[in-house]
């Protein structure tokens, strides 16, 4: 048996992982007799092992973080709440809708009336199988009145919803919505059994491919395999340990002293290093993440748009690409549409740092003599901080005064985003144009985090979900990011690519760009090679 013969057969066998298989065959000079084809077809026979213990270090928890759907907010409640649970629909790494406790669905003409059939047999964590009866109060749980979850937004266009037998779903809208089936795929909306509620959300029973076994808030959790569940090829691990670890420092040195062995938001001053580290993999997401920095419109002096337009020309967007992102990302246009979403305006004109023009508008505003306080925290992004005191003197040329206010990390998102005037603040983004916008820009959204209204932003917003017709409702589309970066409390300096790192252990598929940690479903699925 020849010497590639022997390593392709321990590659196939898992006896050696990709990394050690090619450093072999590069030592032994055998990289010209490598066939891609060949290698894929052992890679491809080789498939996902089972077994181990995936431990993330993620950003983000906080003593107040809960496991109520309604309520999640940080990386680490958000990626261990798909760990536990599933949706009707999973949104894919190409962004687009596919059936996870749907099997199908499908909708009238005008997109008013939706169906769902949900799959048959599916039990959560405690025996119960799943029914139309749990699917519509898990929906309902982000509905009414009194409702603070972040789902409601996209909820209000529900007229009615009621089960049609035990496994389907008819959802009936006050208006068309081409897109619903990426709503129900929010990682708000899990399904959960029904009745559950108040401490019982901590517990955590869902269908996931892990059954939560011990929930700290803010602190760690820990899941174990769920022996039954129904989902061919995913949730391969043996358990999931997920610890909150807010400090970058401290994520790394976790990750190279094999503590942890995946952590989010790679620091990026020093990612060429860990690039390499042959033990450590790095990879750069592109998809719908933004930084922004919001001002609450209905405080003053925010509520004059001449301070928000001249403190959207005061920043020097550039540069903030370049030394806080490190080109790991786009410049931002003060909207929250990414190149990569379907109807990103690529014609409107790029907003460019502007002393004077910036000048302008503050003096036309009254507010020169003012200072302006903005809180930040690495809690919000890493490099946030920095960020805010680069941002501090770019403003400096155009006379105006900034004072950065450094907040804990610890119940930044419960103690300062949306509570202060002015904040550092990090999106995942959305899958669809109207999923984002309706969230956060909407008017009474509840994490509309500026107060923002804007009469002809939020017709056009109800007009363009029931558009069917894709040139009109791109243009309306055009037209909502061009009133937002002109109107809205939003600064929008830049989309950041997702950078993250794990053990060189660890294998995946493609990497989706809908949010962190591989779209917060990389404890499903990903595998130790």
């Amino acid at each position: 048996m020849s010497d590639l013969s022997i390593l392709l057969k321990l590659f196939e066998q898992n006896k050696i992982t990709r990394r050690q298989f090619v450093s072999q065959a590069t030592a032994l000079g055998l990289t010209a007799m490598i066939s891609p084809v060949l290698f894929s077809g052992a890679a491809k026979a080789a498939g996902p092992k089972t077994g181990g213990r995936l431990i993330i270090g993620a950003t983000g928890g906080s003593t107040t973080d809960s496991m109520d759907p309604a309520t999640l907010t940080s990386n680490m409640n958000q990626n261990l709440n798909w760990q536990i649970r599933n949706n009707l629909v999973e949104i894919d790494h190409n962004l687009q809708p596919i059936p996870e406790l749907a099997e199908s669905w499908d909708a009238t003409p005008d997109a008013k009336v939706w169906t769902f059939k949900l799959r048959k047999g599916i039990e959560f964590h405690n025996g119960k199988t799943v029914t139309a009866e749990d699917v519509i109060y898990s929906i309902n749980h982000h509905r009414g009145e009194k409702s603070k979850s972040a789902a409601k937004a996209y909820l209000e266009n529900i007229k009615d919803i009621r089960t049609d037998g035990k496994y389907e779903i008819i959802v009936e809208l006050a208006g068309g919505s081409a897109d619903f089936p990426f709503i129900m795929g929010d990682y708000h909306l899990p399904i959960c059994p029904a009745g559950t509620t108040g401490q019982q959300w901590e517990e955590g029973v869902g269908t996931g491919a892990y059954i939560l076994e011990n929930w700290e808030p803010g602190v760690r959790a820990f899941a174990t395999r769920n022996p039954n569940y129904w989902k061919e090829g995913r949730g391969h691990f043996d358990e999931v340990e997920t610890l909150s670890i807010v400090d970058t420092n401290a994520r790394t040195n976790a990750l190279k002293t094999g503590q942890i062995n995946y952590m989010d938001r790679v620091e990026l001053k020093t990612v060429h290093l860990m690039k390499r580290m042959p033990a450590v993999n790095v990879t750069a997401t592109t998809g719908t993440a933004h930084y922004t920095m919001p001002m609450l419109t209905d405080q003053k002096p925010y509520n004059d748009n001449n301070v928000r337009m001249a403190l959207k020309l005061a920043i020097d967007r550039e540069e903030l690409l370049k030394q806080i992102l490190r080109g790991y990302g786009e410049l931002g246009n003060d909207h929250p549409i990414a190149p990569v979403n379907r109807y990103f305006a690529k014609d409107l004109e790029q907003r460019r740092y502007d002393p004077d023009k910036a000048k302008f508008h503050m003096k036309k505003a009254g507010m020169l003599d003012h200072t302006f306080n903005l809180h930040a925290a690495d809690a919000a992004f890493a490099g946030a901080v920095d960020a805010a005191i680069m941002a501090k003197e770019q403003a400096k040329k155009a006379g105006i005064n900034i004072n950065v206010v450094r907040e804990p990390d610890d119940g930044y998102w419960s103690n300062v985003w949306m509570k202060k005037e002015w904040c550092m603040c990090y999106w995942g983004g959305r899958p669809t144009e109207d999923m984002m916008f309706s969230v956060a820009y909407a008017s009474g959204a509840p994490w509309n985090d500026t107060n923002w209204e804007n009469k002809r932003f939020n017709e056009l917003l109800v007009a363009a979900r029931a558009e069917l017709d894709t040139e009109k409702r791109a243009k309306m589309y055009a037209e909502m990011q061009d009133i937002c970066r002109d109107d809205s409390g939003t600064i929008l300096p830049m989309y950041n690519q997702m950078v993250e790192a794990s053990s060189a252990k660890l294998a995946h598929g493609p990497i989706s760009g809908h949010m962190a940690l591989d779209g917060m479903r990389n404890a499903e699925r990903w595998w130790f090679a």
